[in-house]
């Protein structure tokens, strides 16, 4: 038996699109002789599709697509993700179904059984969860079918839930013979593993094999990693699909199975995420073109260079703009990189413009001394021009802020916060200089000197970020125990052996400037919990 594996990357609510992909694939499938198709978790309409599923012409253009899609069927067995109505009572009028068609005809459903309402999770919010188990005769086989979450409780990797059934025991009442799980499994660093280990431990409870079709692709902040997974009866990983692109795996259940190993390069996973999660924000959004700014520092050439990367170098548009506050090697640091790059870069000086805002608000600044405002007047004349020339040229702006700084804070709202994408707001500073080390491993694309000097704003004579914070590390080390792993100020001191009232400092620096983040670019979610998507904190609060 031959099970095609489906890894595709499915537009939200791009009915035709998604169903031409389909189509394709069965016609494939059929020339290859191949016995089970099994696609993504909603592949008709893309995941997340969120509050569309509201929407009852919605919910009725994925169960008319899928009639489209039966009769290219024929003579398989394919398993399909959509949402359908829930027509039995319940709570929610939708669920989150895995269609079942052999031979032209649907023969049944499988309703997601778990439903996940955590992180980037809240489907719960839309879909009644599933109760009812059961298996499919094809070719002889008793084949099960789970959706995604429906199988990692059994693992133990689902820490915020407590489910009230186990899926994979459903499926051992049934002694199955081949368990199909379709997957939406965001990309997070070094993840991939961990979905190894999820279909191991239900391959060893079942004692068959297991095979996890996963969506690969960017949704909006969300990626999607692919690495589809095939593990043979002893829990033995036989075959991974590939990472961050389409593929269309053949797994042949008749063969001998040999075990293979799974290493990864996580940093070059981590630049393929955001090199797929910036392609496809614009690709799906039908933009072509990108502009952003670049300083000479770390952040705007890592940001370039992901640009160049997702959109090619006659898309990339970049603009200088010094003042008399930069250092002469800035300039030309960011005029080596264009240059390295190969991209259109301008140069267009602020200090007149600089001189001007000045001349025109110091009668209204009350003979106060030089302050932030004087720097972030800066900053938002850099904003106002690149959104300029992105509104005249059509361009889309790129952030080039990262996760460090906007946790901190250190960041001026509408002015290099301005823009469409925040291509590494979820990249620490930390993971932002070994991306830059990786991208220069055959040839210097990032010049040296800006990898080497002191992260500066340069908005102030001599200025650098350690004026106005911590070194970099103990930075990162406090954002990822407390927001990512949830650690109390305590629990970091200890771990760290920080002052606590450095600490305390930091994690108060992380709430006070939740009302800039929200304000900003959305950005590409590469961590186990980025802000904004998936992290929901009260801007007015008093607790912490």
């Amino acid at each position: 038996m031959k099970v095609l594996v489906a890894q595709l990357d499915p537009t939200i609510g791009d009915f035709s699109g998604n169903i031409q992909k389909i189509i394709q694939t069965l016609n494939d499938a059929h020339e290859k002789k191949i016995d089970i198709v099994l696609f993504p978790e909603l592949t008709i309409c893309g995941y997340p599709p969120e509050d569309l599923v509201l929407h009852d012409s919605f919910v009725i253009s994925c169960e008319e697509a899928l009639q489209k899609i039966i009769p290219y069927t024929k003579g398989l067995m394919a398993v399909i993700g959509l949402v359908r109505r829930n027509l039995a009572k319940g709570e929610k009028s939708q669920l989150n179904s895995a269609a079942v068609l052999q031979d032209g005809k649907i023969v049944g459903f499988h309703d997601k059984a778990l439903l996940p309402t955590y992180d980037v999770f809240d489907e719960r919010r839309y879909f009644e969860p599933g109760t009812e188990f059961k298996s499919w005769i094809w070719k002889g086989k008793k084949i099960g079918v789970l959706i995604c979450e429906d199988i990692w409780q059994h693992a133990g990797y689902v820490g915020d839930t407590r489910y009230t059934c186990d899926p994979v025991l459903e499926m051992q009442k049934l002694k199955v013979d081949l368990l199909l799980n379709m997957s939406a499994s965001p990309y997070q660093y070094q993840k991939p593993d961990v979905r190894v280990k999820v279909c191991q431990k239900a391959a060893k409870t079942l004692k068959c094999p297991v095979i996890l079709c996963a969506q690969v692709g960017g949704n909006d902040q969300l990626v999607f990693d692919g690495y589809s997974v095939y593990v043979n009866g002893k829990g033995e990983l036989c075959q991974l699909a590939k990472g961050f692109q389409e593929d269309l795996m053949v797994v042949d259940l008749d063969s001998v199975s040999k075990p293979c190993s799974f290493t990864h390069d996580a940093i070059g996973d981590l630049f393929r995420a955001l090199v797929l999660g910036t392609r496809d924000y614009f690709q799906k959004q039908n933009f072509r073109k990108a502009i952003l700014g670049l300083s000479g520092g770390i952040d705007s050439a890592l940001t370039a260079c992901i640009a160049v990367e997702a959109l090619g170098k006659d898309n990339v548009y970049t603009v200088a703009m010094p003042s008399h506050f930069n250092s002469p090697s800035s300039l030309k640091d960011a005029e080596k990189l264009a240059k390295n790059l190969n991209v259109h870069f301008e140069v267009i000086p602020i200090d007149n413009l600089y001189e001007t805002y000045l001349k025109t608000l110091t009668p209204f600044f009350q003979a106060k001394p030089l302050d932030a405002t004087e720097e972030n007047i800066q900053s938002r004349i850099r904003g106002m021009i690149l959104m300029a020339l992105s509104n005249k040229l059509g361009y889309l702006l790129l952030s080039t802020g990262n996760k460090s700084e906007l946790a901190m804070g250190y960041c001026t709202l509408y002015g290099d916060m301005a823009g469409g994408l925040g291509v590494i707001a979820d990249v620490s500073k930390t993971q932002v200089y070994l991306l830059a080390k990786w991208i220069n491993q055959k040839n210097e694309i990032i010049p040296q000197n800006t990898i080497d000097k002191p992260p500066s704003a340069e908005l102030r004579p001599d200025q650098r970020d350690t004026d106005t914070l911590p070194d970099y590390g103990i930075v990162d080390a406090v954002l990822q125990a407390y927001v990512e792993d949830l650690l109390s100020p305590e629990e970091i001191v200890k771990k760290y052996d920080f002052p606590l009232e450095l600490v305390l400092d930091l994690i108060h620096r992380i709430h006070t400037s939740e009302y800039k983040r929200r304000q900003s670019a959305p950005g590409i979610r590469v961590t186990k919990k980025a802000f904004r998507v998936g992290r929901r904190y009260p801007i007015v609060q008093k607790w912490m």
